[in-house]
């Protein structure tokens, strides 16, 4: 009995420390005052559906409690990505003159605009992943590629999100 109350008192002394040092779990931050209300503005020739970092960061936001809007209005924070670059390079080639490993390569730019004043950017993330390649497991391959694809445009989405509350922060007044 003593062992679990022990236990017990130990779990509830490091949970008030974390909370009492402002640790929070990821996601659970408050967006800034900026990011609030915003609206994704891609720009890229002959689109034809929504770019999947444009999804992957409307969720986001969306999931942390942003009112993203279908268009810009006054007082509505613009996020424009631009350059959005996405392909698939050869790494290695095997004997047979087939392509062994690959890299995807996702890149995008961005900046952050508010009222027609610039808040943040432009700036640029490009993110790469490898993967290997057996021509006797073509389905298999294909479905790794999509998913390492998705994985990265949300990471990518993460990681701008993660700069922008960086940079906003610094803008916003302090609290007493």
């Amino acid at each position: 009995m003593t062992h679990r109350r022990l236990v017990w008192t130990v779990t509830v002394a490091l949970a008030l420390l974390l909370t009492a040092c402002g640790f929070r779990l990821a996601g659970t931050r408050p967006l800034p005052q900026p990011l609030q209300r915003v609206y994704i503005q891609v720009i890229a020739p002959y689109r034809v559906v929504q770019p999947p970092l444009e999804s992957a960061l409307r969720a986001i936001l969306q999931r942390r409690g942003a009112d993203v809007r279908g268009e810009t209005e006054r007082g509505t924070t613009v996020i424009r990505l631009s350059d959005l670059v996405e392909k698939r390079e050869v790494l290695s080639v095997g004997i047979d003159g087939k392509a062994l490993e690959f890299r995807l390569v996702t890149s995008v730019q961005y900046q952050v605009i508010r009222d027609g004043a610039l808040l943040a950017g432009p700036d640029a993330l490009r993110l790469t992943r490898d993967y290997s390649f057996q021509p006797e497991q073509v389905l298999a391959k294909e479905a790794e590629e999509a998913r390492l694809r998705a994985f990265i445009q949300t990471e990518i989405a993460e990681l701008m999100l993660l700069r922008l509350e960086a940079q906003l922060a610094e803008h916003e007044p302090s609290a007493p």
